[in-house]
């Protein structure tokens, strides 16, 4: 079949390079054209997708990756993973509209179309289904197929790949589903099919959600050990010996990606906008994990002063900028609110990430008319002896496999360890 995979992202891409590899021919389309030149290379930016995996297909003809809307035309499946981001706490579905808009056009009968993006419930039937059926004068239905299927797409996660993780599918009409997980079944172990859309909406914003309060909870369990004297840790991992009833959570500065700080709050301001309540886990969670960054701050700011230094003019190395470990995703990374705390009360801040690249998972610089974010200006460096060495203090965000950590402890003279990774005289845990 000819595929079109509208966005190529960290779900996207990862997804068109499967139904490429299964034998389909795929287009993968995005609007970042620099994005779309570097995939033309075999240079990938997902670490789960390396350039030998983009060459073979790329010399094939079964991948196109391009910025050409005129490409997608004559498509039979097409899927859509495009961000969905927040403005102002308000969902922003502008690229799932605009991506809709292009389908539309090129739409024909019996061609199947299906939203992986997170969203709140009802936004497959609500949204996307009438901007199809205007731009391509078909109903959804009788004449195409339209479905929604959750992405669980985890970055760098070693054992759960796109192959071997249940695909969660679901269409509008039953011959609907049977077209999506038709589709999917060729390119996973196994399909899971729900009911409707909506459950299926549902379930990707429940499985976050779920994340994202017990992580808010050990986030706020942390804090408060500190203060009584207690390592916070150690009762983790007394409580994870529990064969029942415990799933193991650990601190850390902050969440990030588009899972935890957006997509709980999409079902949020659903629940808000639909029934008139408020959904006050969600809005914890929020708070607390939120502000980490600043608790992180404050701490090291605290072992600073112990050490008659201040923030103003102490010179702090970040180790990692990414997310999570061994990954280059630095979406809505913390390390982004950190690297503004700190430069704001005057701190010399440089940071080391052997993942995150300038001007590929991180804005490369400001200009006069672009806010880049607080990344952009952040000092570039390589951990190693001289930088640990020289810095008032190390601050341990990411624990990429790749640092020198026997390096981090011989050399700092101070470590504050978001991720329990350290140990040594020099060494403070969050």
């Amino acid at each position: 079949m000819r595929v079109v995979i509208a966005g190529q992202g960290y779900v996207g891409l990862p997804l068109a390079v499967r139904a490429a590899e299964v034998g389909h021919r795929v287009v993968g389309y995005d609007v970042d054209e620099r994005r779309i030149k570097r995939l033309a290379l075999a240079e990938s930016y997902v670490e789960d997708v390396p350039g030998d995996r983009l060459r073979p297909l790329l010399d094939s003809g079964r991948y196109l990756p391009t910025a050409d809307p005129s490409d997608v035309a004559g498509f039979d499946v097409a899927v859509i993973t495009v961000p969905t981001p927040l403005r102002d706490g308000v969902p922003d579905l502008s690229y799932i509209e605009a991506s809709a808009k292009l389908l539309g056009r090129h739409l024909t009968p019996g061609a199947t179309v299906v939203l992986e993006s997170t969203t709140y419930p009802g936004t497959t039937e609500e949204l996307l289904a009438p901007l199809l059926e205007a731009g391509s004068g078909l109903r959804a239905g009788p004449d195409f197929h339209l479905g929604y299927s959750p992405e669980r797409i985890d970055p760098g996660n070693p054992v759960w790949k796109l192959e071997n993780t249940p695909k969660v599918v679901s269409g509008t009409t039953a011959e609907g589903l049977a077209a999506v997980a038709g589709f999917y079944g060729q390119l996973v172990e196994r399909t899971v099919p729900v009911s409707s859309c909506k459950e299926a909406e549902l379930t990707k914003l429940l499985e976050n959600t779920f994340r994202h309060v017990n992580i808010a909870l050990v986030n706020e369990l942390a804090m408060f050990a500190h203060d009584l004297g207690i390592d916070v840790w150690e009762a983790i991992d007394a409580a994870s010996t529990k064969p029942f009833g415990f799933l193991r959570f650990t601190p850390g500065p902050g969440v990030g990606g588009h899972c935890l700080p957006i997509d709980p709050s999409y079902l949020s301001w659903r629940v808000e906008r639909a029934l008139g309540q408020s959904f006050r886990f969600v809005e914890l969670a929020n708070d607390v994990n939120s502000h980490m960054p600043d608790y992180v701050v404050r701490r090291l700011a605290e072992a600073l002063n112990q050490r008659r230094r201040a923030v103003n003019g102490s010179r702090v190395l970040l180790l990692g900028l990414a997310y999570k470990k061994n990954t280059g995703d630095a979406r809505e990374t913390p390390a982004a609110r950190i690297v503004e705390l700190l430069t704001r009360q005057g701190a010399e801040v440089r940071a080391a990430d052997p993942h995150v690249v300038a001007g590929v998972h991180v804005p490369e610089q400001r200009t006069p008319d672009h806010d880049a974010g607080p990344l952009a200006a952040v000092r570039r460096v390589d951990a190693t002896p001289e930088e640990l060495a020289a810095a008032d203090a190390v601050v341990l965000l990411a624990d990429h496999d790749e640092f020198d950590y026997a390096a981090v402890t011989a050399h700092a003279r101070y470590v504050l360890d978001c991720r329990r990774r350290l140990t040594g005289a020099a060494v403070e845990v969050l």
